[in-house]
């Protein structure tokens, strides 16, 4: 490592560190990972050392990695509106925030290779966007209609297509690489969602957020079809492959989703919380009908 990366002295709590890498937002890509485990069809007694290794690679390392790389090139925002965060607090110091970002991702990298090509290839995206969304130049976070894209194909479709050439130890079929890039939009809208806790922040700083730009109502009401139009297409895919309970399933959380809107509607900023919590939660038990779906298939 170079001088100008070298890390200061000083220690490191594990318990700051365990907080920079944001344990709670490892859920949903080790849960997409496992939705593509279960839609490669492989027997699961054969396939679980993989699915357990996935799982590790998916959330505490490729997801911690974005989570530290993302808290390192935020830490002045940081320093003003969360300045209990670990680096903007002094509890990671000097440059081993920026150490610990390039080391975890390189690590994640290094078991990904363990996976396959095919994997380490998904894996090397993922990282690039986690990158390109927190850092200049590009720092596509600065923009919502960018970031939370590139969220959403890292978080669902990326992590959705590495659990199943993971467990197939393949390039996964047609099948499968739709029902993930139709899961990383819905994703898209649930990002949405994440920008109302900070509006007023992001006005301010001027920073481009979707409620920022289109204002709280019209963003809503955009995170609602982002959300709804994939569960439809995923809906009418199950149809067409002859898996008509599972599409019934997805249909079923979708209306449910529906019955939740309004009140979110209603008070985005207020209701986004409540509904990353109800809605949100409908939504990825959907994921889980849709892979099922192409695991009876085979």
């Amino acid at each position: 490592m170079s001088a100008t990366l070298a890390p200061r002295r000083g220690t490191i709590a594990p318990a700051a560190l365990l907080e920079l890498l944001k344990p709670i937002t490892w859920f949903a890509p080790v849960w997409a990972f496992g939705c593509g485990v279960l839609s490669a069809g492989v027997p699961l007694g054969r396939c679980w050392p993989v699915a357990l290794l996935g799982a590790v690679l998916a959330g505490p390392l490729l997801c911690g990695a974005s989570q530290a790389t993302n808290d390192w090139f935020d830490r002045h925002v940081d320093a003003i509106n969360q300045p209990e965060r670990p680096i903007p607090s002094g509890r990671i110091p000097g440059r081993w925030g920026l150490a610990i970002a390039i080391g975890w991702s390189l690590l994640a990298l290094a078991a990904s290779w363990s996976l396959g090509r095919v994997v380490f290839a998904a894996a090397a995206c993922g990282t690039v966007l986690a990158w390109c969304y927190s850092a200049p130049p590009l720092r596509l976070k600065s923009n919502g209609w960018f970031g939370n894209l590139a969220v959403g194909v890292s978080y669902e479709g990326l992590s959705w297509f590495a659990g199943a050439a993971a467990a197939a130890g393949a390039m996964p079929g047609e099948r499968t690489i739709l029902l993930a890039a139709l899961y990383s939009l819905a994703t898209f809208g649930i990002m949405i969602l994440n920008d109302f806790k900070s509006v007023g922040g992001d006005t301010v700083l001027r920073l481009r957020s979707l409620p920022v730009q289109l204002g709280v109502g019209r963003a809503a009401r955009l995170a609602c079809m982002a959300m709804a139009v994939p569960q439809v297409l995923v809906i009418a895919l199950l149809l067409r492959w002859q898996a008509p309970i599972h599409a019934g399933a997805v249909g079923l959380l979708l209306l449910a989703q529906f019955a939740l809107m309004p009140r979110l509607l209603r008070a985005p900023e207020r209701e986004a919380v409540r509904y990353n919590a109800t809605g949100t939660s409908l939504l990825v038990l959907g994921m889980l009908a849709a892979a099922l779906a192409l695991r009876v298939q085979g």
